[in-house]
């Protein structure tokens, strides 16, 4: 029914370029279905969560959308099962593999996630680590179709720390079409081997740039988007961070030097007054709640595609 989704049955995400720009347009377009109701993928399977990291968005968007294909979900958090007494990550993976149908890995090392998938079957997601956030995109790429009615030659412009959702951004809007700016302050630009990676995946459909000027960055963008200053880990270091980032702020007078159409996003959880403004997280601008929902269905049609379900 949906073509192109069939190559990613079996399939582990470890990385937005683990996937082409085909397989995530036809991700996209399911779950685009998904939310309108024109479709209901059926997949009685057994999801496990492995989260060493907290979560809101993407524990209870996983968890919903399994139980919606009429799975199940295990949470296996490492406070209760012999990871957080240190079991092997090998050894865990390969008695996860035995009892599970699909990982969704949320830790701190993207290493700990290659080391799972090379040790177990089963589809493993990545559901967050320090280097990407590749299941945020898909949500933020639905966003942006709804909010546009397409996605290439689209402009999209991240404002703050060069971090794994930079990451994923780069890598995804490189791969469907959508011009990607990333604006950091000089000594928290993105990883150069990520930009040189989307580099090569945009070819000549798309421009990739990183530069430490706001302004530049955002004039005539379709969309801003902003993350926390400092990522989970590192909020000893929030407070020292706020002078160096503040010229990044995405307010009022930023956004007016974007598109007269342009949109606000925000991965969440936000900081107001720090990497946002109330007024413009609030505003008429900003699709930051439509986006934390689409993170269900884009879930939901990963899930899908991943176990290979059946379609009513």
């Amino acid at each position: 029914m949906f073509t192109g989704i069939e190559t990613l049955k079996g399939r582990d995400l470890l990385s937005l370029a683990d996937f082409n720009a085909s397989e995530v347009l036809s991700l996209l377009d399911l779950a685009a279905h998904i939310k309108a109701g024109q479709v209901k993928p059926h997949c009685p399977k057994v999801l496990g969560l492995l989260f060493t990291k907290a979560s809101t968005r993407t524990r209870v968007s996983f968890s919903v959308g399994m139980y919606r294909l009429g799975g199940q979900v295990i949470d296996l958090r490492p406070d209760a099962t012999q990871v957080g007494r240190g079991e092997p990550l090998e050894d865990t993976a390969r008695v996860l593999d035995r009892y599970l149908d699909v990982l969704a890995i949320r830790t701190y090392e993207q290493q700990d996630l290659v080391t799972f998938a090379q040790y177990a079957d089963i589809p493993v997601i990545n559901a967050l680590t320090d280097l990407e956030h590749p299941c945020q995109i898909f949500a933020d790429l639905l966003t942006l179709q709804e909010a546009f009615g397409r996605l290439s030659g689209l402009t999209l412009t991240y404002l703050g720390d060069g971090n794994n959702v930079a990451h994923s951004l780069l890598l995804g809007c490189a791969l469907v079409g959508v011009n990607i700016r990333i604006a950091t302050p000089k000594d928290y630009q993105p990883l150069s081997d990520i930009v040189e990676k989307a580099k090569g995946l945009a070819g000549d459909r798309s421009s990739v740039s990183v530069t430490t000027d706001p302004v530049e960055a955002v004039a005539g963008a379709h969309a801003l988007y902003t993350d926390v200053w400092a990522s989970m880990g590192q909020e000893d270091l929030a407070s020292n961070r706020i002078p160096i980032f503040q010229p990044y702020q995405i307010n009022a007078s930023l956004l007016a030097q974007a598109d007269a159409d342009a949109i606000v996003l925000h991965c969440l959880p936000a900081h107001r007054g720090e990497e946002v403004t109330a007024e413009v997280l609030e505003g008429v601008r900003s699709r930051v709640w439509d986006q934390a929902e689409n993170r269900l269905h884009t879930q939901q049609a990963l899930l899908a595609s991943v176990l290979g379900a059946q379609f009513e």
